[in-house]
């Protein structure tokens, strides 16, 4: 049977088929749809869980495979710099069962901070790694990681890109392949699982012989092929980068590597014999290029192909007419439609956050920002949030600018699921140092910006099918030893006003807990807002708030020249705030 998948899709078809039986990771744009796949179609067979971060997703993935089940951890790229102190035990140990670990990478930083190459951490782990082309290769190449995996006694690492997650092709399913491994009870066995320093030296030993069998094992690969076409070029390439180098070489040498560590030495030296001039073309680093490079093989790489963003076929193609590499341009002409008008994201109409964004902006107070919807609250018309780096940093910049003792009152924000993935630690280094400061946490009682997952301060797991044990976020912040702590209600601006000037007045760490449903998963239907044009005096208070409901009416006030404005009932969700912050009284509930 044969199926139109997204790459994510076959990846959890993939996982599935193999006999996957726990599946954990941590929500992160373009890795999320794994997970929530996995849950949906094969939850009856599979556990599945959104963890608390990647670290704790890893770690948990890990006991689970050493108790012979199946298991798979699932993030972003950026997630693998949390989970890899966990990941590389798990590469000393191995596992009684098949361990795969997923990275979706963002070339472009469609919806990340950076576009880290994860290719590294192949190198540094001494992890085997695969690199899908498409959705049907994610599929295959995952039933071969489980099994490369028991084969070998060592996890995988399966790398996807955006492109591939996100892109639907035909897939032709198979059979689900049922573990046959049980265990009684736990292994005992202290020189394969206990990485202290006098087991440690022996497993480093066996993880360098393992990675040279592995070696040896990928020249036979058939996920590593040669492509004779013209012997004047011949390119080595991989993952996606591989289908957009045949759109634009189509008769060109090509050498595909579906396994990119550990390299299949022999079959590169053969390909490189039988060609004139090798091309390297990946997308971000030169890996590839550095480890062929090191064979004494002549490659023609990154002095070519830009290090940053997506190698796409366009992109590839006035590369390649730049520099001699084809002689004629062989797009076809094509009538693209007119771009739409560009328009910077902002906070959805009936936001929480928008009462907390007003109020910095007009306060003019430093801000520290974190991971998540909120981010928005750096574009304008707030510019109210001055930093944003990693998950649960803002708390840990937020200390560092107390030390550094500027005159000048500071805060952070943070959101619920941020909190509980890294905000805990950076917020008990702050009691624990007598920091001055305010973590504003914004709880809208999901995770929001990634799809509205589950995270320990909610009742619901996976899908909100199920009910979870929720933790209070005020009692747990009291209990470490935070004494001023104010809990307001999200959607009133004067609230949030009086709180924040409480604890910003408040001489040692203080934490503002805004409280309020993100306006897509709470669903109530309220009574649109709107202007009336015989009180409003065009001041523009109202857009100060940000709301993509209000908007410049036709009308003017003739005194000042401009224009007044209006709100769009479509969009309105009822939320209240630009009444509370209308100076003129003019804008109430609709009626009708």
């Amino acid at each position: 049977m044969k199926a139109l998948l997204s790459g994510n899709e076959a990846i959890a078809r993939g996982a599935y088929e193999a006999g996957v039986q726990v599946v954990t990771g941590y929500p992160g744009t373009p890795s999320s749809e794994i997970v929530e796949t996995v849950a949906k179609l094969y939850g009856d067979e599979v556990y599945a869980e959104w963890s608390t971060n990647e670290k704790v997703a890893m770690d948990a993935a890990a006991g689970a495979a050493y108790c012979g089940k199946r298991a798979m951890v699932t993030t972003k790229q950026v997630g693998m710099n949390v989970l890899m102190d966990s990941m590389l035990y798990a590469v000393y140990t191995g596992a009684e069962a098949g361990l795969v670990v997923i990275t979706a990478d963002d070339p472009g930083l469609f919806s990340s901070q950076n576009e880290q190459d994860n290719r590294w951490y192949s190198r540094l782990a001494k992890i085997p790694t695969l690199e899908p082309a498409d959705s049907q290769e994610a599929k295959d190449f995952m039933k071969l990681a489980f099994r490369l995996s028991e084969k070998f006694d060592t996890p995988v690492l399966f790398r996807s890109v955006m492109r591939v997650s996100h892109c639907k092709s035909v897939v032709e399913l198979g059979e689900r392949e049922e573990n046959q491994r049980k265990l009684e009870r736990f292994p005992r066995n202290l020189p394969k699982y206990n990485c202290t320093a006098m087991y440690a030296k022996e497993m480093h030993r066996k993880l360098e012989e393992r990675i040279q069998n592995i070696a040896e094992y990928a020249e036979t690969m058939d996920i590593n092929r040669i492509e004779w076409g013209e012997r004047s070029l011949g390119i080595i390439t991989s993952g996606v980068v591989y289908a957009y180098t045949k759109e634009v070489f189509p008769q060109a040498s090509v050498l595909k590597l579906g396994m990119t560590y550990p390299l299949p030495e022999r079959m590169i030296r053969e390909f490189a014999a039988g060609v004139e001039k090798v091309l390297v073309i990946e997308e971000l680093d030169p890996v590839l290029e550095e480890q062929i490079s090191r064979m004494g093989i002549q490659v023609i790489g990154k002095s070519l192909f830009p290090p940053c963003f997506e190698l796409l076929p366009d992109r590839l193609m006035d590369i390649a007419l730049a520099n001699g590499l084809l002689k004629e341009d062989t797009r076809k002409a094509s009538i693209m439609p007119p771009a739409l008008p560009d328009r910077s994201p902002v906070l959805c109409a009936g936001c929480p956050h928008r009462s907390t964004y007003y109020n910095l902006a007009k306060m003019d107070v430093p801000a520290a920002g974190d991971i998540g919807c909120y981010n928005l609250g750096a574009q304008p018309p707030f510019r109210a949030q001055h930093t944003m780096g990693a998950m649960g940093a803002s708390i840990g910049v937020l200390h560092g600018m107390s030390i550094a003792g500027l005159p000048e009152n500071r805060v952070c924000t943070i959101g619920d699921s941020t909190f509980f993935h890294s905000g805990l630690s950076p917020l008990a280094n702050m009691v624990h140092n007598e920091s001055r400061g305010v973590v504003i946490l914004m709880d809208n009682y999901t995770t929001a910006m990634t799809g509205h997952q589950d995270h320990p301060g909610t009742d619901y797991k996976i899908l909100r099918t199920n009910k979870a044990r929720k933790i209070e976020i005020e009692p747990l912040v009291k209990a470490m030893g935070v004494n001023m702590v104010k809990t307001v209600d999200a959607f009133n601006v004067k609230e949030v006003e009086e709180g924040l000037k409480e604890c910003l007045a408040y001489d040692g760490p203080s934490v503002l807990i805004t409280k309020g449903a993100c306006v897509q998963i709470e669903k109530k239907p309220q009574k649109a807002f709107s202007v009336d044009p015989s009180k409003c005096v065009a001041c523009h208070v109202c857009l100060k708030v940000g709301c993509p409901s209000i908007m410049l009416s036709e009308e003017e006030n003739p005194r000042i020249k401009k224009k007044k404005c209006r709100i769009d009932p479509t969009l309105c969700a009822g939320c209240g705030v630009c009444s509370q912050v209308c100076p003129a009284k003019a804008i109430g509930r609709k009626e009708n």
